[in-house]
């Protein structure tokens, strides 16, 4: 690991510190296109056509601020299609090193997935947004998740948040007055759910990304929450994720599957069908980051009936830590046709109004606030947390990309029962060397 790539790295305590400020690839050497434009047969305006490809938490947020755009400035054309994360991890990670990328394209904060942002600027394959005005208000414990060598490469409106999305008509069914603020409180509220008759808890373990969001949800409190310099010990090889709380978080993982909490086989249950049962009550809960609520109030007949709650990974209320962390953004391919273009598209989303608007239609914190930022009530219970029990989600700080698509395998093979806890560590601390 270079020097370069622990110096983007956001130390736990920042990160603490800002929050509470809150809430409170291959080098391409393809040759350039020319810029896709189109002249009217009347002799007006050029249009210039601007690509961009997402996943589908952006497409509320994108689909009114493109409008707002184009409204504004007619003549450019934004068309915005949206693939799974699974797919753009691979799919446009490879047009970007080919030197066909879309325009704008979703970008992950940090450095631990193959579409993150360290990953792809350090290949040189990100747009310069440092000039912009919005970036000179990045919170100062955010910056590693934007900037490699003090250079900002990625937009995004906010922070969201991990924790069990729930449907307040089952936990009524069962007579679940309120949310549980422990773990045996947890699994008390689980077998209750079982016994009226409801999938206590809904797993889309097909879809890949779904795999980790149990254990990110637990081990703030399984490791953080007992030693906030966790990751610095780790990228100084003092301890690993064999000698941490993620044993005690895969352990729990599991203990939900032998108490018959989840759904049948899901292994073979997919995101979308994961959000179904939910919103339509036949599960009572899902782990899930609060970027994706719109899905399953989208889903339910009454949106009103989902709200969210952390989920309690110590048996004491005090303990309970929370996952937080900058919600997936978008850059300009750096090599791309229409580069100038896409970064004003980017300059414009970073307008305050336009930050407010799009972290109210994926339940995000905004980066920044003013009087008209609004927080969606489903993570107002979140926000006590932010102040000082809150960290990162975990691959923002892992020093590869290989680590993450290991923990989602790993995931899917504990739940068939074709590995061990242990075998399932030694392979996450192997990728997390590599």
């Amino acid at each position: 690991m270079t020097d370069l790539l622990h110096d983007a790295r956001v130390s736990r305590g920042q990160f603490l510190r800002m929050m509470g400020g809150l809430a409170a690839a291959a080098f391409a050497t393809a040759c350039s296109t020319r810029p896709q434009t189109s002249t009217p047969s009347g002799g007006g305006q050029a249009t210039t056509e601007l690509k961009f490809i997402g996943v589908s938490d952006q497409k509320a947020p994108m689909d009114q601020l493109v409008a707002a755009y184009q409204k504004a400035k007619p003549s450019v054309r934004i068309t915005a299609s949206y693939a799974p994360t699974d797919q753009v991890q691979t799919s446009v990670r490879t047009q970007l090193g080919a030197g066909n990328a879309p325009d704008l394209h979703v970008v992950y904060p940090g450095s631990g997935s193959a579409m993150s942002m360290s990953q792809i600027a350090e290949a040189g394959l990100l747009a310069d947004l440092s000039a912009q005005a919005w970036t000179r208000s990045i919170p100062e414990g955010f910056k590693p998740a934007f900037q490699l060598d003090g250079k900002t490469y990625i937009h995004s409106a906010g922070s969201s948040v991990i924790g069990a999305v729930y449907n307040k008509k089952a936990f009524e069914q069962a007579g679940v007055e309120a949310p549980p603020t422990t773990w045996s409180e947890f699994l008390s509220v689980c077998d209750r759910l079982k016994k009226a008759g409801l999938v206590p808890i809904a797993l889309g373990a097909q879809t890949p990304w779904v795999t980790q969001l149990i254990t990110y949800a637990l081990v703030p409190s399984t490791v953080y929450a007992k030693d906030p310099t966790f990751d610095d010990k780790q990228l100084a090889g003092q301890t690993s994720f064999a000698q941490s709380g993620w044993r005690e978080a895969m352990e729990m993982y599991l203990e939900l599957q032998k108490r018959g909490f989840f759904n049948d086989n899901p292994n073979g249950t997919t995101f979308e069908q994961q959000t179904s049962m939910v919103a339509t009550g036949k599960a009572a809960m899902a782990v899930q980051v609060s970027a994706v609520l719109p899905d399953f109030r989208k889903a339910a007949s009454s949106p009103d009936d989902l709200s969210m709650f952390p989920l309690p990974g110590a048996g004491d209320a005090a303990s309970v830590w929370i996952p937080a962390g900058v919600v997936v953004g978008l850059g300009a391919a750096a090599k791309g046709a229409n580069v100038e273009e896409a970064k004003a598209f980017i300059d414009f989303l970073g307008k305050q109004e336009n930050i407010n608007a799009w972290a109210k239609a994926i339940a995000a914190i905004p980066l920044v606030q003013d009087a008209s930022s609004t927080i969606d009530p489903a993570v107002e219970s979140f926000l006590p947390f932010t102040k000082d029990r809150a960290v990162p989600f975990m691959d923002q700080r892992w020093p590869n990309a290989e680590v993450q698509p290991v923990h989602f395998a790993v995931i899917q093979e504990l739940l068939a029962g074709e590995s061990t806890i242990d075998e399932a560590l030694r392979k996450m601390d192997e990728a997390y060397q590599k």
